[in-house]
């Protein structure tokens, strides 16, 4: 068939410490990564900004 290519599925860009990072939803509505948890985590905390809202109710329950 003239005019159609095949499509090679687009790689998205991200960052070096997730490299081969891959995220599925099976068919029982379970997510399942191929990074563990725990250091995914940490790479939020690292490179995340702190959420503002977050943070006073952090300092509000630390006060009382």
């Amino acid at each position: 068939m003239k005019g159609k290519s095949q499509s090679i599925p687009k790689v998205p860009k991200v960052h070096p410490d997730l490299a081969g990072f891959e995220m599925n939803i099976d068919s029982f509505g379970q997510i399942t990564t191929t990074l563990n948890r725990d250091k995914l985590n940490t790479f939020l905390d690292k490179e995340m900004p702190e959420d503002k809202k977050r943070k006073s109710k952090k300092d509000e329950s630390n006060e009382g």
